[in-house]
């Protein structure tokens, strides 16, 4: 009788569970000690034999024995105390923080102004002329010292003002990436300056011409006040003339007293054409910048007039650095040959085509480019010119100079 009751309770628990399920109630667990081994279920042996041969081995055996040689794979990103420059990176970090494009700003009126001193000595008497060889090497380094100086401290004082932060078109940068500590670069153009002011000194006891001192001195001030201190003359609208002041007169006529050149009249007249490329350089150098500095509150001649009249002074600049070179060249007793640097005017239709069509600041970058590329080939194409004037006139007087 056990046997039947057992049997009928089997049949009927299925039944009750399947009830219990649909009407949303628990079903019963069962165990395994209340039901015979049949009730369980079971996997054939050799089923599971055939499972494990189709799977591939989940646990793989090796040796643990000691190899003589291991490797380490290269992490993919290197923290900063792990990490030391090299020497050449550094070198690369140091060449694009003195922007070197910027050096031909103040690079050929240098050489211009030297030139133009050699060649209003040759003479009859003296065909080559005069070159005082020692006062050019100590001027030039004290020239290019002072230039990188200026543009280091531009970059530490962009990045106090938070000028440039957010603008990847700058130039420099080199705080703003995390390269360099802002103290550094600050020491770094101080001692670029007071080294430019050594071997300024040492030009002026050589060549004695207390003139090049003031000039010297108004050059350091300049360097530092453009972008230092709280007033900086860049914020005060002042770009563009402090850049034709500075890479027009001040350093053709520097260049011009080192060399012993004495009409300065005449200096000032040549110093305006490359005075005038580099007004209009740093012109658009402010109007590419315009929507930065307005945010940093940095107030540029290009944020106070706009991208209209901005433009309208960077023409006015070209057409003016154009027309002196002419004047200078077209007269008799010229240097004709100064007319080569209108071999740019194809650079300089580019140009003026760019800016014309820009409809935003970003946009000018490559004007910007274009006008520094423009600039410096202005520069070496006066400087040919007036070469190949000069030689020409020398060669005319070999013959007077052999008879004497």
């Amino acid at each position: 009788m056990e046997k039947e009751e057992q049997k009928k309770q089997a049949i009927e628990r299925p039944e009750k569970e399947s009830k219990s399920s649909i009407a949303g109630t628990t079903a019963p667990i069962i165990e395994a000690d209340g039901e015979k081994a049949e009730r369980l279920p079971t996997i054939p042996l050799d089923s599971l034999k055939a499972i494990g041969e189709l799977e591939p081995p989940v646990v793989s055996v090796h040796s643990v024995e000691s190899t003589r040689t291991f490797s380490v794979p290269t992490p993919l990103v290197v923290q900063p105390a792990e990490y030391h420059r090299s020497s050449g990176e550094w070198m690369r970090i140091f060449w694009d923080g003195i922007r070197p494009s910027y050096l031909s700003l103040s690079l050929f009126p240098f050489l211009f102004g030297t030139t133009l001193a050699w060649s209003q000595q040759v003479s009859s008497a003296h065909v080559l002329g005069h070159f005082r060889l020692l006062s050019f090497v100590l001027s030039l380094v004290a020239l290019l010292l002072v230039h990188m100086g200026a543009n280091l401290i531009n970059d530490y004082y962009d990045y106090i003002r938070g000028v440039d932060t957010s603008n990847p078109l700058g130039p420099g940068g080199l705080i703003q990436q995390g390269l360099i500590k802002p103290t550094r670069v600050l020491v770094l153009g101080l001692i670029f300056l007071g080294a430019s002011a050594l071997s300024g000194l040492a030009t002026v006891l050589i060549s004695m011409n207390w003139m090049l001192a003031l000039f010297g001195l108004v050059g350091l001030l300049f360097a530092y006040f453009y972008s230092g201190s709280g007033k900086s003359l860049a914020a005060l609208c002042l770009g563009p003339l402090v850049a034709l002041g500075i890479f027009g007169p001040l350093v053709t006529i520097g260049a011009y007293i080192v060399q012993g050149g004495g009409d300065l009249h005449k200096a000032l007249l040549y110093s305006l054409p490359l005075g005038l490329t580099a007004a209009a350089t740093i012109l658009v150098n402010d109007m590419r910048d315009l929507e930065g500095d307005e945010q940093a509150r940095k107030f540029t001649l290009a944020n106070r007039l706009g991208l209209t009249w901005s433009r309208a002074i960077f023409l006015v600049l070209l057409l003016a650095a154009y027309g002196f070179a002419a004047f200078l060249a077209v007269p008799s007793h010229t240097p004709h040959w100064l007319l080569l640097a209108f071999l740019t005017l194809p650079l300089l239709v580019n140009i003026v085509t760019g800016i014309l069509r820009a409809s935003s600041p970003n946009s000018l970058h490559l004007v910007f480019r274009d006008m520094l590329r423009q600039n410096a080939w202005f520069g070496v194409l006066l400087l040919i010119g007036l070469i190949v004037s000069t030689l020409v006139s020398a060669i005319s007087l070999l013959p007077t100079h052999l008879m004497r």
